[in-house]
């Protein structure tokens, strides 16, 4: 049975909890791509892929205004998909469960995928309907966006006509965003060497979890706790003073995401359990303290399991979780030229062990300002470097600088004040969206982003508030009569 279909707009609604339906983790859109080819076809509407995956559907103008400029309106397929370690879901496979909880639709234990979903669904609406009053537009779905902005880097001059474009990719209602930060990442592999486990000796394992977790760019500046960060910080203690043997640590998933959840396997010498045990309980107690408003949920795990057949060389442990410490994390610089704007950060993302005896630790970096970006990527680059581990670095995706004179800027301010009567805000946001790569392929496009309000985006706490995708649809519709 339906759950948001009795929600208004209900005909946004409706596709949107379709496409909840529809698996689409990134890099595998299969499933997505070929929903929006039947969508297009369902409705007679000329529908177009190019090599990468990208899908544009086209519609010509409603009566008297087939003459109007055509708008694209843009949204990403793929969704980032995170779970709580306690639920159990194929994201290739699986459908998402969203629910509604009170003022707010969620998923069950999941990420929501209303990023960008609700921007699919908002477009194909407009796209399956007789009713509503525009010109020409084409809706542009692009692959991949979450994990390396592949259908932006890919697209080809010429596969859309419109000059100007919607991205429907933003997660505050009320708000337009004509700028983002460009952003990078620098990935760290460290090699290590085994051993076998000395005599006398107990295994363990310790976890942290319930953090928030959420966007790497646009939560960055909360002081959330990464769990990343925590978990290194008690090995780290613990290996220099009862000289642990690590055999492994994992924690986080997604390099946009901050990190909610890590755990690690280490033996102890046997005599001192009775003392790893109260340190154990004085740190939880520690870090609880430390984050109590930001990470109220915060939870710690200690308990006892089978010898590992071997552990990491001590050399190689006590580098890498050095390196691990002394990494950056968070907000590195604030904008000089605009109020509240994180300029450049940094999300120490993931740490996973990979092929043999290897470990690698993914972090992004983010700024507004190309040189930031560039000089807190060496930042990250050297402490890795200095540990011995091999870097190495993403191609990056450029910034989008903001044009206060825009004319389609000017045109959805007037319109937000003839619906709400009051002005929107505009400004930039950090993070990092696709209009600035559009921009390199075309440079004469006319931009703005906006959306409704979603809030703990790439996390299983992801929501979004129900009134606002009314707000946001209306003001949209109102946009494309206008123009």
């Amino acid at each position: 049975m339906s759950v948001l279909s009795n929600l208004e707009p209900t005909e946004v609604w409706t596709i949107f909890e379709e496409i909840t339906k529809v698996p689409r983790p990134s890099k595998k859109e299969e499933k997505i791509m070929q929903y929006l080819l039947d969508f297009g076809a369902k409705y007679g509407l000329p529908t177009k892929r190019d090599e990468i995956g990208n899908v544009l559907i086209s519609k010509a103008g409603t009566p008297g205004m087939e003459d109007k400029p055509i708008v694209v309106l843009q949204s990403h397929m793929d969704m980032v998909c995170e779970a709580n370690s306690d639920v159990e879901i194929d994201f290739d496979n699986d459908p998402i469960t969203p629910y509604i909880d009170g003022e707010w639709v969620k998923a069950k234990g999941t990420t929501l995928g209303a990023d960008d979903g609700i921007g699919m669904a908002a477009a194909l609406a407009i796209l399956a309907s007789d009713k509503l009053e525009h010109g020409p537009i084409e809706c542009l779905f692009t692959v991949d966006e979450e994990t390396g902005l592949t259908g932006a880097f890919e697209l080809q001059e010429g596969f859309f006509k419109g000059k100007i474009l919607l991205n429907l990719d933003s997660e505050d209602e009320g708000e337009i965003f004509i700028g983002c930060a460009g952003g990078i990442d620098t990935l760290a592999t460290f090699n290590y060497k085994t051993k076998k486990i000395p005599k006398k000796s107990s295994a363990y394992k310790v976890s942290v979890s319930g953090l928030k977790g959420g966007h790497s760019g646009d939560e960055i500046h909360k002081g959330l706790g990464n769990s990343n960060k925590i978990i290194t910080r008690f090995l780290l203690k613990l290996t220099e003073e009862y000289g642990i043997k690590l055999a492994k640590i994992d924690g986080g998933n997604k390099r946009n995401a901050i990190p909610r959840e890590a755990y690690a396997e280490f033996t102890i010498k046997t005599k001192y359990i009775d003392e790893l045990k109260k340190e154990f309980d004085c740190f939880s107690k520690t870090i609880s303290k430390e984050l109590k408003i930001a990470e109220p949920d915060i939870k710690f795990k200690l308990e006892e399991i089978d010898l590992p057949d071997s552990v990491i060389k001590k050399s190689n442990q006590k580098k890498m979780l050095r390196a691990l410490y002394a990494c950056p994390h968070g907000v590195h610089a604030w904008s000089k030229a605009v109020d509240d704007l994180v300029e450049t950060s940094t999300n120490l993302a993931s740490v996973k062990h990979v092929g043999t005896n290897q470990i690698l630790v993914v972090t992004s970096q983010r700024s507004s300002v190309d040189s930031g970006k560039h000089d807190i990527r060496e930042m990250v680059a050297s402490v890795f470097k200095l540990a011995g581990a091999i870097v190495n670095h993403s191609d990056g995706y450029p910034g989008w600088e903001p044009n206060p004179d825009s004319e389609i800027l000017k045109k959805s301010v007037a319109s937000y004040e003839r619906i709400f009567g009051k002005k929107p805000v505009v400004r930039a946001i950090h993070a990092g969206l696709e209009c600035g790569l559009f921009l390199e392929k075309y440079p004469d496009l006319d931009m703005i982003s906006f959306g409704p309000t979603l809030r703990a985006v790439h996390s299983p706490d992801e929501k979004i508030e129900i009134k606002t995708v009314k707000m946001w649809w209306d003001h949209l519709l109102d946009i494309l009569k206008h123009i």
